[in-house]
């Protein structure tokens, strides 16, 4: 008789969403493979994605333990019992893995299992990957699988929903890319035109300089200064857009420690003070963090190359329900209903479409002379 938890439609239910959730692949996997290790009540679940070796190129775990996992050592090749479900592309239901032939044991610290149950993930014809369980925790009576058909029945369903959320997974971080590629173009032709701005001015006075040196020199001296403060802007726009350029650590570091390396740069690139404090801030969602980050990135441009600003603040601190970005400086401000060209040139309707992209929403405040206030906030945190 199978053991299943008495709530079996509802934990289908929070499997499912709880997979819609994600939009990392790495994040997709994890949640697919905790899903069904809970939902079929086994005590060991994987999930692998092949590569184009006879290996994996992901293989994610759940009931054993990061030292275990450790201990096993390299990734599991294709073989046995996994190149079956991959290459025939069929579900397989065992009483006892190690008894049947096509199993060809397994690390010394990997954990012993019986019962087993996998199936292949296709999306379409493709196998994009292979889900499996072992030990259904039931009582077991001598010869018979832990796993009935309905376990693999349930288990196909949600093998064909992560078909669903792999491949949008994909899509995503495919769509990221690209997006991130456009920026650093962006960022990259932003930097061209600055800097041969200063460095075709610094040329001008340069030669000012020198056709003066003799019968002028006061008026040479005076051009001189000029040549070192063109070189040190020119080398401030430098120092900014490689911190732009470099791919943001966000996946290692998490928001709030790229954040503080970042404007921990950028207040020793430029004359201006740069601050960064966090309140009380946990992690959040891939894409909120991305979408703070890239904001934040933005209004910064703003403040330290257009505004002349002295001061500028960076917070991100809990709000109600929340998470709340702050950047303010005490720059020459603008009208911000004035003009559309202003927010275009301020990035202003790029911010916003990153904020409601990640269901939150972007406020500012700013007037001539009175510096500006820009507000992201998002649900979480």
């Amino acid at each position: 008789m199978s053991h299943r938890p008495p709530s079996g439609l509802a934990a289908v239910s929070a499997a499912l969403l709880a997979m819609s959730r994600h939009l990392e692949v790495r994040d997709v996997l994890k949640t697919i493979v905790a899903s069904a290790r809970e939902l079929l009540d086994a005590e060991y679940a994987a999930l692998g994605v092949p590569d184009d070796h006879g290996g994996f190129a992901q293989f994610v775990v759940d009931g054993v333990s990061d030292e275990q996992w450790k201990a096993i050592g390299p990734l599991p090749r294709q073989h046995g019992i996994l190149a079956a479900m991959l290459h025939e592309a069929r579900p397989e239901r065992l009483a006892d893995v190690r008894k049947d032939p096509r199993f060809e044991g397994w690390p010394a610290a990997h954990p012993d299992m019986s019962d087993f149950l996998g199936l292949p993930i296709r999306d379409g014809d493709e196998i994009i990957g292979a889900l499996f369980l072992a030990n259904k925790r039931c009582p077991k009576p001598e010869g018979s699988c832990g796993f009935t058909a309905e376990d693999e029945e349930l288990l196909a369903i949600l093998a064909q929903h992560a078909a669903i959320a792999l491949t949008n997974a994909r899509l995503y971080e495919r769509s990221r890319e690209l997006t991130i590629a456009e920026e650093r173009s962006r960022l990259a032709h932003e930097l061209h035109d600055a800097v041969s701005q200063k460095l075709f001015s610094l040329r001008l006075t340069a030669q000012a300089a020198t056709a003066l040196v003799d019968r002028d020199p006061a008026r040479a001296k005076g051009e001189l200064h000029q040549v070192a403060a063109l070189a040190a802007e020119a080398v401030d726009e430098l120092r900014a857009a490689v911190v732009e350029l470099r791919p943001a650590a966000l996946d290692e570091d998490g928001l709030i420690a790229t954040l503080r390396t970042q404007i921990q740069v950028l207040d020793r690139a430029h004359t201006a003070r740069v601050t960064f404090e966090s309140l009380g801030v946990r992690a959040l969602p891939a894409a909120q963090e991305e979408a703070l980050l890239r904001v934040s990135q933005e209004a910064l441009h703003n403040a330290l190359r257009h505004s002349g600003a002295e001061h500028v603040d960076v917070t991100l601190a809990r709000h109600g329900g929340g998470t709340l970005l702050r950047i303010t400086d005490d720059g020459s401000g603008f009208e911000p209903m004035a003009t559309r060209q202003a927010g275009r040139h301020l990035g202003l309707v790029s911010m916003r479409d990153r904020a409601s992209g990640v269901g939150g929403r972007l406020t500012v405040e700013s007037a001539p002379g009175k510096g500006t206030m820009i507000e992201m906030e998002v649900p979480g945190g």
